[in-house]
């Protein structure tokens, strides 16, 4: 018995990954994120398979849904949304399974980040401009930040920020940024990426938090801050320049 901790990749049912696809198509119980992850992969289930929505369950509850499982044999499709690594509250599940004795694997998905940059045909590391992508989130609502990974800190390496949970708190994050970024600094938000319902805003840090208020996001975005987003002269990569050694 496994339990599989998937990546359900960023909203859209065609970005889960092949091996991803085949593990949930294997696995007789299924335990998901109900508001995040689509509800589409759940046919990809096999017939008379379990499906646990984890949205409103602790901690205890999943893990004893896991342990029932084991118990009997079943291997678990565990979808988390965008990839696991990043903010998905895998690290405690996996712990307590480590104790248990409870074999596990992980199958990456697609992140919310990448989601947003491919919606807003941007590469978040340009040459000559930033080389550098920062992944992290505000306090509000979560487990308080580590010293030293506050907006402030962060912000004075002037690297592009992707920014999770935060956009209830947009105009208190633009506060935070402005003295390292400059009120001229471009930003987008997106949220739902990759859905039906995608939306994506293009501004500064001057007018962002306007444009969010005026569109109603609240939830299910992310934010993404640097010149990358509006970098046009650049150089060219040496990746594919005559003179790199080949």
């Amino acid at each position: 018995m496994t339990v599989h901790f998937i990546g359900a990749g960023p909203g859209a049912a065609d970005l889960i990954t092949v091996r991803g696809r085949s593990l949930i198509e294997s696995s007789p119980v299924c335990l998901y994120a109900g508001a995040l992850v689509p509800v589409e992969l759940l046919d990809f289930c096999p017939d008379g398979a379990r499906l646990v929505d984890t949205a409103s369950l602790t901690l205890d509850e999943i893990v004893a849904e896991l342990v029932e499982a084991s118990s009997r044999g079943l291997d678990v499709a565990r979808l988390h949304s965008g990839d696991p690594a990043v903010f998905s509250a895998m690290a405690e599940q996996m712990r307590r399974l480590d104790a248990l004795g409870i074999d596990y694997d992980v199958t990456p998905g697609v992140p919310a980040f990448a989601a947003a940059a491919a919606s807003l045909q941007r590469e978040l590391t340009v040459p000559g401009v930033g080389q550098t992508v920062i992944l992290t989130r505000t306090s509000q609502r979560a487990t308080p930040m580590p010293p030293g990974e506050d907006l402030d800190t962060l912000g004075r390496s002037h690297a592009t920020l992707v920014l999770h949970l935060a956009v209830q708190r947009i105009a208190e994050v633009v506060a935070e940024l402005v003295p390292n970024y400059g009120a001229d600094c471009p930003v987008a938000v997106v949220a739902y990426a990759s859905r039906a319902d995608e939306i994506v805003l293009r501004g500064t840090l001057d007018d962002i938090a306007a444009q969010v208020a005026a569109a109603g996001i609240k939830r299910t975005a992310v934010i993404i801050v640097g010149q990358t987003l509006g970098a046009t002269q650049f150089p060219d990569s040496h990746l594919y320049s005559p003179t790199r050694v080949r």
